[in-house]
């Protein structure tokens, strides 16, 4: 697993899959945070990723974030 930076594990805008499902490039996100405080394109610093024990989601996703903030924005590491 990458070691966490001051801009987080990974960084990259919030999308929503067909079937509706929230991630931010190869991670999938914790759907109840991303309603509760987030909207779609808002840049997203990933602070934890865990395994995704979905069986519904684990092929498309097999990794998860559920720590995540708004990334500043003068980091870039898309």
């Amino acid at each position: 697993m990458p070691r966490e930076t001051k801009a987080g594990l990974y960084q990259g805008p919030i999308e929503k899959d067909a079937n509706g499902n929230y991630f931010c490039g190869p991670y999938l996100l914790d759907y109840q945070t991303v309603e509760a405080y987030f909207k779609l394109g808002d840049r997203v610093s990933l602070k934890s990723i865990i395994k995704n024990t979905s069986r519904m989601s684990m092929d498309t996703y097999p990794q998860k974030s559920i720590k995540f903030s708004l990334a500043s924005e003068n980091h870039d590491n898309d």
